[in-house]
């Protein structure tokens, strides 16, 4: 049986799209799923490849028993190839990721769609970078993605 392959994205890969990666993951595990799926998570800019996710982020999860252990890495056009789901943070990385994929002449099966067209509970249509902000916002963040990828997943199963 073929794994579904899911990644998610934002810029840096450092808040975001790794805790969406870790919330889906830890959501795959109480449902008894991980060998069904392949999770991943990537930044759009090249900034901080190879670093973990920001302390901030790292330590709002784990007091939700959540640990974001992946490193940063750039998406690729092999992306477009390797994933069924490639789930974007906010507009400005899905326009990002459709320019990418635009200028790679291969051919792929990749779906790409906003992570807040899952949403239940929150109005906010993009999932807001916590980068800057207060640690409140890295909560806030996690309680977002904790709504739209647990969305993600009922999508799809």
């Amino acid at each position: 049986m073929k794994k579904i392959s899911v990644l998610f994205v934002c810029l840096g890969n450092i808040c975001r799209s790794p805790a969406a990666e870790a919330i889906f993951i830890n959501l795959l595990e109480k449902k008894g799923l991980t060998d069904s799926f392949c999770v991943d998570s990537a930044g759009t800019g090249h900034w901080h490849i190879g670093k973990k996710a920001d302390s901030r982020m790292r330590i709002a999860a784990e007091r939700r028993d959540i640990n974001i252990l992946s490193r940063a890495r750039q998406i690729t056009t092999q992306d477009f190839q390797q994933f069924n789901y490639i789930l974007a943070m906010d507009d400005s990385n899905f326009r990002n990721i459709q320019n990418l994929k635009n200028r790679s002449s291969s051919t792929d099966y990749a779906s790409i769609k906003k992570i807040q067209n899952f949403r239940s509970f929150f109005n906010e249509e993009e999932v807001p970078d916590p980068y800057f902000g207060g640690d409140e916002g890295f909560d806030h963040v996690l309680d977002i993605l904790e709504d739209s990828v647990s969305g993600f997943l009922e999508s799809i199963s």
